[in-house]
């Protein structure tokens, strides 16, 4: 195997035409230069310079050489620049985006992390819609998990890449302080107090749609778009809710969680990629977080 730093040398010594001017510009000395020359002759079994008591003139072979040695070197550096770029980029500080009820399976993956691998990865927690925005070109996030429930309008850049993390089911959440209802028919359900989300929110369009489509005609106790406030007031007994999965993690006795096969209803979970900012590292926390 030939060695890069022969070739930088004969390179040199081509150029400018003696061992002592190539080793002044490489910091050697000229007895330095000409043993790497000597080797160089030797690895490949051709003679590169003619030799005499006041000059060196290199061969035809010796100029062949130092042309493809000049093509091989530069090829070489362009290699270990983008490996440096690569390391760059694979050590920078990592931005991803999260919505509200997602948290848990964020930390719950951080936790099981290393600790070096933890490191450089920057979290922010808002609702969906306001996180695709900062993923535009020239924001400083890299990817965002957001949700969509059915046709909610949420929407994204047609630029940025979409992968699937998990489907999370609703269920309906009631004051354990309540008679029970199971098996929670509809005819159960009708004219209950329920904690719902704001008017106008895309949220509040699906599920107004979703109680129409089974009769449901909820009295509305309470509004609210954060799952915690949620719980908490249905733990209260204000009202009945519906609330995902992911957001009934850890839930006290205060509430019975009713699995009602007729509902049938769901958010999409994904997360949205700058197809610039996908990382080795990226795709390795993405994978973790897939529920």
């Amino acid at each position: 195997m030939l060695k890069p730093e022969h070739l930088r040398t004969l390179r040199e010594v081509v150029q400018l035409g003696s061992f002592a001017a190539a080793a002044n510009r490489l910091g050697y000395t000229a007895s330095a230069v000409s043993q790497q020359m000597a080797a160089l002759e030797r690895q490949i079994g051709v003679k590169l310079f003619e030799r005499s008591a006041h000059s060196v003139l290199p061969t035809s072979a010796a100029e062949v050489l130092a042309r493809h040695a000049q093509i091989v070197l530069a090829d070489m550096e362009r290699m270990v620049t983008t490996v440096r770029a690569v390391h760059r980029n694979s050590e920078r500080q990592l931005h991803l985006g999260i919505f509200p009820s997602f948290t848990d399976v964020l930390t719950g993956v951080l936790r099981g992390m290393e600790p070096r691998d933890r490191a450089g990865i920057r979290v922010t927690v808002a609702e969906s819609s306001q996180l695709i925005p900062r993923l535009n070109a020239g924001g400083e996030m890299d990817a965002a998990i957001v949700y969509q429930v059915g046709n909610s309008g949420l929407s994204w850049p047609s630029a940025l890449g979409r992968r699937w993390i998990a489907e999370d089911r609703y269920k309906v959440v009631l004051p354990s302080c309540w008679p029970d209802l199971s098996p929670h028919r509809t005819e159960q359900l009708v004219d209950l107090p329920w904690i719902m989300h704001h008017p106008g929110s895309s949220d509040a369009t699906f599920f107004d749609s979703v109680f129409a489509r089974w009769g449901l005609h909820p009295r509305v106790a309470g509004h609210s778009d954060d799952f915690k406030i949620t719980m908490a007031m249905v733990e209260a007994g204000l009202g009945a809710a519906l609330v995902p999965d992911l957001a009934l993690r850890g839930h006290g006795p205060e509430v019975v969680v009713a699995d009602v096969p007729w509902l049938n209803t769901s958010r999409s979970i994904f997360a949205l990629v700058r197809p610039e900012r996908e990382t080795a590292r990226l795709r390795v926390l993405l994978d973790a977080l897939a529920v």
